[in-house]
């Protein structure tokens, strides 16, 4: 996966890529991540990158020329680019998108807005794919731009250290992940489950299965119509629906 990220806080950007899995991916050159100051796109000699909006209003809009010849720089190294530009106008940010980009064969390059926003020439002549991680809105696209990068590159076959591990995570399929728990096995009068000290596999496979269902149901219920049921999970979902319930009652029983 080879990432491009043009921004005017380059130091943001090199921070958290320089730590942790994405530079254990870089370092084993499964992942590039190359990250462009656009002010050095910049001609006059006070490296101006924003100025006042036409028509009046507060803020600054970035200009869209130095934006242009970073664009053209990139070109010339003979690769093809996807733009993305992180915005709250944009589609929503997915785990399925995070998987397309792991697998894009083009150049990933991510245009950090800042201020207003950019000049809409840049839109209208580089088209870019909107991107939002939600509807809110930040001081810039950088922390966007980590946030996508940070899910696709960890779904690089070899990046994670269990292979299994992405698979295994909320939303790769429909469901939310399952509880976790470490060592030791007392915690402040809390106990792990006994069933993940038994050594018993497929029991195990169940009571994690439940969980992510009984997660999913708690939490997010919306994302089970997205989820192909075995007969299995439907018997696990009737389950956890009952003792819902009986827990309900109860809780009621003992406010009364």
């Amino acid at each position: 996966m080879r990432c491009e990220v043009l921004t005017l806080f380059p130091d943001l950007i090199a921070g958290l890529v320089s730590q942790s899995i994405l530079k254990r991916a870089q370092d084993k050159g499964l992942v590039e991540i190359r990250i462009h100051n656009i002010r050095d796109f910049i001609e006059d000699r006070h490296r101006v990158a924003d100025d006042v909006p036409y028509g009046g209003g507060c803020g600054m809009v970035m200009k869209a020329e130095p934006i242009f010849r970073a664009l053209d720089a990139l070109k010339t190294e003979g690769h093809d680019l996807r733009l993305i530009l992180p915005s709250p106008q944009g589609i929503r940010f997915s785990q399925k998108l995070a998987q397309d980009f792991s697998r894009e064969s083009r150049r990933l390059v991510w245009l950090c807005g800042h201020y207003e926003g950019v000049d809409e020439r840049v839109h209208t002549l580089l088209q870019p794919e909107e991107i939002s991680i939600g509807d809110y809105v930040l001081t810039g696209g950088e922390l966007p731009a980590l946030v996508m990068i940070d899910a696709a590159a960890r779904l690089v076959p070899g990046v994670l250290g269990d292979p299994t591990s992405a698979n295994e995570d909320s939303f790769s399929g429909s469901l939310l992940d399952f509880p976790h728990y470490t060592r030791p096995v007392g915690v402040r009068g809390l106990q792990v489950p006994d069933i993940l000290l038994s050594g018993h596999h497929e029991a195990i496979r169940v009571w994690r299965r439940k969980e992510a269902l009984r997660n999913t149901y708690l939490k997010r219920p919306d994302l089970l119509q997205f989820e192909t049921l075995t007969e299995e999970d439907k018997q696990l979902l009737a389950d956890i629906t009952q003792e819902n319930r009986a827990e309900i009652s109860v809780n009621r029983g003992e406010e009364e």
